[in-house]
């Protein structure tokens, strides 16, 4: 396909968000849900009780010019003091060159225990979201030429704004049973704030809804005190995402022999099958590495060339040996 062709594909995506219906485009996505913790739910901030520190990076339809690409970094912990955990957050999107997007989060989770087995956070988090159009990268149908290419001038009327910056607010909850049974339910842009580009519009950033839950099933026959428990089990899993029209179902299955991880996901959203992502993964002495791939299902799959995603992360020690007496929100590493 032709360069011209490839950047009219992305604005077909990027249109969306400054045409004059003010719908927006839905949240940066992350196929390693898990190993991106607090981007998911703001509850998960201290879920393992000990520091963590998590970065990740996703390059999206690398086979276009200008693809998408997405840089996270979070750390967290568990303060007794407080009775939860705290955590701060840092997301760098950058879309197709000509939609930046950065990310800056605080977040605090409260940790009650219900009963001998049942743990349960509430979360809170507060953000600062700065997004940029790159309105001289953009191509309209009036700029070409059938014959010499993008040469002429643009009649479109640039927007009064080219740069926004608003507060934002989220929500979530979070569960564990026995440590084997977890979940919870995320709360994402709360006031909706407004994203427009043109004064004269008015676009929602649209409340995002998210699901997630799942079982770890020890297949060692250990029991839970013993070191051994967990080094070989299964955890199916399913998360669900809404945000305005935009419907997503994921589930999927990792398979942990200690110290190797892998799984797959299979991604469908509700306008159409999207794709199947296989993921490897290494969790080693406080070490944590991932690996997955998008593989396209969609029309799109032969132009885009999927998504390649990265992960990495450091769960360090205790500071505090009480820290180690509450027990931590499982879930999976990736």
């Amino acid at each position: 396909m032709t360069r011209i062709t490839h950047i009219l594909i992305l604005l077909i995506f990027l249109g969306l968000a400054f045409n004059s219906r003010g719908q927006s485009l839905p949240d940066p996505h992350f196929s390693q849900f898990y190993a991106n913790p607090l981007y998911l739910n703001p509850a998960l901030a201290g879920s393992n009780i000990c520091p963590r520190l998590n970065l990740g990076y996703r390059n999206q339809w690398p086979s276009l010019p200008n693809n998408f690409v997405s840089y996270s970094a979070s750390f967290d912990m568990h303060i007794s003091k407080i009775h939860g955990g705290i955590g701060v957050y840092f997301l760098s999107d950058n879309a197709g060159d000509l939609l930046s997007t950065n990310i800056i989060s605080a977040m605090y989770s409260y940790q009650l225990q219900i009963g001998n087995w049942t743990y349960v956070n509430f979360g809170l988090e507060a953000s600062f979201i700065q997004t940029k159009l790159k309105w001289n990268n953009l191509i309209f149908g009036d700029m070409i030429d059938p014959n010499l290419g993008v040469v002429n001038p643009t009649s479109e009327a640039p927007p009064d704004n080219s740069t926004l910056a608003y507060p934002d607010f989220d929500a979530g909850l979070s569960f564990s049973y026995k440590g084997n049974i977890y979940g919870g339910v995320a709360v994402h842009h709360l006031t909706e704030p407004n994203n427009a580009f043109y004064d004269a519009n008015t676009s929602k950033l649209y409340m995002k809804f998210t699901v997630h839950g799942g079982v770890f099933i020890d297949l060692t026959g250990n029991s839970q005190r013993d070191e051994n428990y967990g080094s070989f089990s299964i955890s199916p899993n399913f998360l669900y995402m809404q945000q305005d029209n935009f419907h997503q179902l994921n589930v999927g299955l990792y398979v942990n022999k200690r110290p190797f991880i892998a799984g797959a996901w299979f991604r469908h959203n509700f306008e159409n099958v999207d794709a199947i992502v296989p993921m490897i993964g290494l969790d080693w002495k406080g070490l944590k590495v991932g690996y997955s791939y998008d593989i396209t299902l969609s029309q799109l799959k032969s132009t885009t060339g999927g998504a390649h995603e990265i992960s990495l992360g450091w769960q360090f020690n205790c500071m505090d040996q009480k820290r180690r007496r509450i027990r931590a929100i499982n879930c999976p590493r990736f």
